[in-house]
This record gives C-alpha cells, structure tokens and sequence, in this order.
C-alpha cells in the first residue's frame, strides 16, 4: 500500500518539474525569438523544441526548427553569428523543413535588422538562463573540416571536390557538369541545358577541327569530351581532384577518344615551359584561384595560348570582394577552402593587366541561380542515398551550400560571367558579329541541337 503511496506521491511530482523545466525553456525561447524576429514579414516560421511556433505557423512554406534549446542559446551568446546558425544546422541541432533558400532572407532580415543595447542585454540575459546541454550530433561540422597544406592547390581542391563520385552523380546531370547551365526557357530539363552550356562554350571558343585545347579544371571531363566529340580538336584537361580523374580517364577509355583527349593531375602553376595550344577554357575553376594568383594566372594561360587564340574563362565574382563575412567564413571552412569572389571589374583589369584584349563579357546569373535549385531539389530527393555514400553532416553541407547560393544569385549580390579573351595587339578570330553564337550550324563536327538541347 505504501509502495503504491509512494509512485502515487513522487511520480506527478517529477513529471511536474520536467515539464515546468521545459515549459520554461520553452518560454524563454519564444520571448528570445519574439525579439529576434521583430518587425520580419517573410515565409519563415521557426519552431521550438517543444513543438510551439514562436514565430509564424504550420502552413508556412518553409520553417527552422531548433531541436534543442542550446543551438538558440548559442546563437544569441555569439552575438547572433551565422556562421553559428550554420554550424547548429550541420550539427542536426537545426532542421529546415521546406524550401530551404527563403531561409537566406531571414539571415539577412536577422544581419540587417540587430536589436537595440536594451534588447541585446535581455536576449543575453534571456538565453543565459536556458539550457546548454550538447546535442548528440555534435561535431558533425568538425568532422567535414580537413587540414590543407599547399593554398589554392589539390589539398583544398579534394576537400571540397573528393567527397565521391556517387554522391555527385546523385543529383548532377548525366554529364557530371558542376557548373552553371545555359537555360532556353522554364521548361528546359538540367541535361538538355548543361548539353546547351557545353555547346554555346565550344562556339564561343569558335573550336575548328585540329586545334589543340586546354581545360583548366576540367572536372570529370565533361567538356574535353563534349569538343573531341562534337568539334573534332585534340582536348587536355587538368584537374587537381583524384576522384574527377579517375572518372574521367574512364570516360575517354570509354567513348574510344584516347587519340584525341587526354586529362592529368596538375596544377596550372606546373604547366611545361613549352606548352601551347590553340584555345584555352576555365569553367568553374577559377574561384580557387585567390586574388593574390590573379597574376600568375593569366600570366600562365597568356604563355600557353598561341597567338591568335581565344581564352574563355567562367567564374563566379562578387559585387563587393571577398570580405570577411560569417558566410564567407563558412564557406572557407566547410566548402571551398581557399576560396575567394572578386568582383568582375578587378577581374577584368587583371586580365588586361596580363595582355589580353576583353573580347566578349555576358553574365549567366540567372542561369545559375536555376542551376542550382535544380541541383537541391535533386539533391533533397536523394537524401536517403546521399547520406548512404557520404554522411549526413555532407548532404546537410552541400544543402545548406547550394540553396544559399541560388539565394545570393537571385538576389544579384554574386554573378557569373563568361570573358573571353585574346592577346593583345592580335586580330582575333572572331566574327564582327555574334550571330554565329546563336544559329543552329552543322559540319562534320558542329551540332545541329543547339537550340533545343535534345540531342547528346
């Protein structure tokens, strides 16, 4: 009788301080995110751990869930650092469920929009009265972090490209292209686009049967075997990724092209004193580069191209540099390590400044920034995979990567362009007109595709 006094007696007693501990939690997390989210009128609603909305409701397009009061603590003791919030995702202390790229318009609602001294003592105050208990997922984002050893060179180049050929080709197009497509129209499929990207690159370069080309970073070969194939020249790839070489050596044995494409591990830095070619192309290598390169890069690619070739070089650049921002922390700290944007002017000047003529200047931004949703949503419907052949704190990475940068693309705040180039003081072989740019042409090895990218 007594026994059953006693479970009558302690059990609601202890139940009651769970939960008054929780409630509290609870409590304090929603007055905290009240503040926080003061004044904002997006899509986000954020949800707390005990399932309460502390801003927003169910029906919201997409909503940030923090798993644990810890990750809202931390976020609010860092001073509200995103980079933190980032962090708190990669851990699993943080989920987003729905469509992940609005979140980027809260981050900057939440950048743009800091509380005042009164309110940033009661937040402090606030969040140091809530739990800090570790997350059992934690240091999953310690976990994607790897030491480099040369800048700029194959040790920050696995990091980011090394994480495995099967998790790329989960949400890539069926020719492994990382890198942004050329759209015709809404309707376009990812393939039919990047085959279109392929195309419109070989026609920029104006490749004509018997020219040789260098592919400075050429991936998993996508584009060497797009111009043997299609343009009947003798292509070389270099890239610094074990993984995107192998698959492209593979690649060449396969499609019969040995006598015409050829790939190797090398950095641009270590090209031989002698070599030349007729055409040089860079797509999507040059973020790696660094600012501080930007000399002995386009002074390397201007002693590889004969005179009277054409360099076209693909890279992503940015309105204001590379500050040193959360977001860029987070991006040399996860994703491409020695990475930096420039914005299109420096890049232009330092091309000028390396002896080319600027022939031919047009941004993609757009493009990319469907490229890249086209990328998450095939991404996201992998995750069960995804995660199978890397981790889950990877699938959250590329994520969080990916859908922030289709955001910072829209906005207009990152762009893309393709330059071509050509020496200096030369006649350059192109047309007075870019209307060759633009016609479906045909010959021995031209496509006859162009405008429909149906044809691979």
């Amino acid at each position: 009788m007594s026994n059953t006094g006693f479970h009558h007696h302690a059990g609601p007693h202890l139940d009651d301080a769970r939960f008054r501990r929780s409630h509290d939690a609870g409590a304090l997390g929603e007055a905290i995110v009240r503040t926080l989210m003061a004044g904002y009128t997006g899509p986000v609603a954020i949800r707390l751990w005990d399932g309460r909305f502390a801003s927003g409701a169910a029906d919201a397009p997409v909503q940030l869930v923090f798993r644990e009061p810890r990750a809202l603590r931390e976020l609010i003791l860092s001073g509200g650092n995103l980079l933190r919030l980032g962090e708190a995702y990669l851990s699993g202390a943080i989920d987003v469920e729905g469509d992940m790229e609005r979140v980027f318009g809260l981050a900057d609602h939440l950048q743009a929009h800091q509380p005042d001294l009164r309110h940033r003592l009661a937040l402090l105050y606030q969040a140091l009265r809530l739990p800090s208990g570790r997350h059992a997922s934690q240091g999953g984002e310690q976990r994607l972090s790897r030491r480099r050893v040369r800048r700029n060179g194959r040790e920050a180049i696995a990091h980011h490209y090394d994480v495995g050929n099967e998790f790329y080709r989960l949400w890539l197009d069926p020719e492994m292209v990382y890198s942004c497509a050329y759209f015709r129209d809404d309707d376009q499929s990812l393939a039919g686009a990047q085959r279109d990207k392929l195309d419109y690159l070989c026609r920029k370069l104006r490749l004509r049967p018997g020219q040789s080309l260098l592919d400075i970073g050429c991936g998993w070969g996508a584009l060497v075997l797009w111009a043997a194939r299609r343009y009947g020249v003798r292509a070389h790839g270099i890239t610094l990724s074990e993984a995107q070489y192998r698959h492209a050596r593979e690649r060449i044995r396969a499609e019969g092209l040995q006598d015409r494409v050829t790939v190797e591990l090398r950095d641009y830095r270590d090209l031989a004193d002698e070599a030349r070619y007729d055409r040089v192309v860079s797509v999507g290598m040059f973020e790696h580069i660094g600012v501080t390169n930007f000399p002995a890069y386009f002074g390397t690619i201007r002693r590889v191209l004969r005179p009277g070739g054409l360099f076209l070089n693909h890279g992503i650049t940015s309105d204001s540099g590379w500050r040193r921002t959360p977001l860029t922390r987070f991006v040399n700290r996860y994703v491409f390590p020695d990475g930096e944007l420039a914005r299109v002017s420096d890049v232009g000047d330092a091309m000028e400044r390396a002896g080319f003529e600027l022939l031919d200047v047009e941004s993609l931004r757009r493009h990319y920034a469907r490229t890249l949703r086209h990328w998450v949503q095939a991404l996201e419907a992998a995750r069960e995979q995804a995660v199978a052949v890397s981790s889950e704190a990877v699938w959250r990475l590329w994520r969080l990567y990916m859908a922030g940068s289709a955001w910072y693309f829209e906005q207009g705040s990152i762009n893309v362009y393709q330059i071509l180039a050509g020496h200096s003081g030369h006649t350059p072989p192109v047309p007075l007109r870019r209307d060759d740019l633009y016609l479906a042409h045909g010959g021995e090895f031209g496509t006859t595709a162009t405008r429909t990218g149906e044809h691979a």
